[in-house]
């Protein structure tokens, strides 16, 4: 299916051109390449990197094109895609770079739940394919979710060894946000913290992720040692991360979770 000249502008502000319809798509981001299952895309997905988990099929089937900040870049030539999808993030520009130099690369930039919901509709735009019912269901089971009332101060690490926060510009921040939790953390980004940081900032509640670093019991118990007041929890990193169709699920996670806080 042959189409026109399309020029489609990207979240990084980028014009994107395609000559033609994407039949040959490779996501270099998880999130967004289980989005592209969710939009039916199945035999126009060529390529995934090895973080793309969901859906399992696809991890299983699917060419691997290296991880989201080591590339294959010789991989990606040989399968000669008509559209790439990445992440201003999650990618490394100088691949961006080098990669639209052959072929259209569409990048985008997530940082709360109004530019995820962009994302999704400029993907199914680029695509050819309507994620209006995906974005009324992700939409419908946020206006459902009930925040803590009052909210409670958090920590929310995503590594260990050094310890690593959710600062106050990332897509985690507006989902605490969204959960009733204030962030402790006042810096942006993703700071290193050291143990006497984190009993400074005197969080009521320490969330664990399980990605990227997979947080475990053995370290909910270190942290409780040195922050005794404090409800230390492991939760499923993918819910306050990933952007794409996975926010169907987020809502619904939530609610549990802020229903297991105490008052």
């Amino acid at each position: 299916m042959e189409r026109q000249l399309s020029r489609k502008e990207d979240q990084s502000g980028r014009v994107v051109e395609l000559n033609r319809y994407p039949s040959r798509i490779v996501s270099l981001v998880p999130s967004q390449t289980e989005l592209l299952y969710a939009l039916g895309l199945d035999e126009r997905v060529v390529g995934i990197t090895k973080f793309c988990v969901h859906p399992e099929k696809w991890f299983r089937s699917k060419r691997r094109i290296g991880g989201t900040k080591n590339l294959n870049l010789d991989v990606i030539q040989e399968l000669n895609p008509d559209l790439i999808i990445a992440n201003k993030e999650e990618n490394n520009k100088q691949d961006i770079d080098r990669l639209e130099k052959d072929f259209p690369v569409w990048v985008s930039d997530v940082n709360d739940l109004r530019s995820a919901l962009e994302m999704i509709r400029s993907v199914g735009d680029i695509t050819i394919t309507d994620p209006s019912a995906l974005i009324r269901e992700i939409e419908n089971g946020f206006e459902h979710l009930k925040p803590l009332n009052p909210a409670k101060r958090v920590l929310y690490l995503i590594w260990n060894a050094p310890y690593m926060a959710a600062g106050t510009d990332t897509f985690i921040h507006d989902m605490l946000q969204r959960c009733g939790f204030e962030n402790a953390v006042p810096l942006t980004r993703y700071p290193e913290l050291s143990m006497e940081q984190m009993v400074d900032l005197n969080p009521e509640v320490v969330l664990l992720s399980s990605e990227p670093f997979p947080f475990k019991e053995e370290h909910v118990r270190e942290l409780q040692r040195y922050l005794p007041f404090a409800l230390v929890r492991l939760v499923d990193g993918e819910m306050f991360s990933w952007y794409g169709s996975r926010l169907k699920l987020a809502s619904s996670y939530f609610t549990d979770l802020v229903g297991s806080i105490p008052k």
